[in-house]
Parts: C-alpha cells; sequence; structure tokens
C-alpha cells in the first residue's frame, strides 16, 4: 500500500517500510505498531505502510520518505534471518547503518525493528515465537516513536 496524503495539521504523520520476506512475522510487528498509535493517539489514520522486497531495500526508501517532508517519523521493519552463509550480519547491520545515515541526514527519526535472530528454524515453533516477538516490538516501537515524538515538540516548543 502506497498512499500519498499530505501532512495534517490534526497530528502527525507516520511512515511504516517493512520488509516482504518472512512477511507473515513482519506483519505482526506493523499491525501491533498501528494498533498500539491507535490506542495511544488519534493519529492511527495517518500511518502510510510501504512494502519493499527485503531489510537492504528499506533505507532507500526511508531516506526518500524522509526527504519527502510528508513524514514526522518513519518506522522500519524487517527479519534478517541466518540463511547459513552468515549475510544476514552483514545485511543487518549494513541496514541500521543506513537508517541511522538517513536520519541524521534528513532530521526525521527513523526508527527500527529490523531484527537478526540469532537462530531460526522454519518449523511451527520458531515461527509462532518470532510472530509473538514481533508483536512485542511493534508495540514498543509506537511506544518509542511517540516517545521520540513528544520530546522533539517539548524541544521545538522550548526554543
Amino acid at each position: 500500500m502506497n498512499q500519498s496524503s499530505q501532512k495534517t495539521s490534526a497530528g502527525v504523520r507516520l511512515a511504516l517500510v517493512q520488509a516482504r520476506w518472512h512477511a507473515d512475522i513482519v506483519d505482526e510487528a506493523s499491525k501491533a505498531f498501528i494498533a498500539e498509535i491507535g490506542q495511544r493517539t488519534d493519529q492511527g489514520k495517518h500511518i502510510d505502510v510501504f512494502d519493499v522486497p527485503g531489510a537492504f531495500e528499506i533505507p532507500l526508501q526511508a531516506r526518500t520518505l524522509a526527504k519527502s517532508g510528508r513524514y514526522d517519523a518513519i518506522v522500519a521493519c524487517a527479519f534478517v534471518v541466518d540463511g547459513g552463509i552468515y549475510r544476514h550480519e552483514f545485511v543487518a547491520e549494513t541496514v541500521v547503518s543506513a537508517l541511522m545515515q538517513a536520519q541524521m541526514e534528513t532530521d526525521v527519526p527513523i526508527l527500527s525493528v529490523v531484527l537478526t535472530p540469532h537462530h531460526f528454524h522454519e518449523c511451527d515453533e520458531h515461527r509462532r515465537f518470532f510472530r509473538d516477538h514481533f508483536r512485542i516490538k511493534g508495540r514498543e516501537a509506537a511506544q518509542g516513536c511517540l516517545s521520540v515524538l513528544a520530546s522533539r515538540s517539548n524541544m521545538v516548543a522550548a526554543a
């Protein structure tokens, strides 16, 4: 889904960029993030969701969204698993570093729910565990996002 509505004076506009690898797990973070924002504010309707193929594509999309001036904060969600060739550590580190660089360049907070488990196996038990874990991380990302936005708002008001 790619919504292009402008920032409204009624509240903040958030973007959520999610990788489609292991979508059944990543979607749990997204759903929990949106639900938590909706419970804590009236801003749930101002969350635009953007899908990208994998974690590696998230930073460019996040930076593009941040540069657009439409978003007060961006949240990135991905599940980077060990495929047996140790590439996952490189991917996760690169993605998180690029997200940090993008937020520093644009002055738009970019929060990360890009997680890399030590051990993941394609079995029901692990899928269930990580879906539950991503729900928790989605809620925590929402709480962190609102906290960052409140802090930034207080700094602007004090200036």
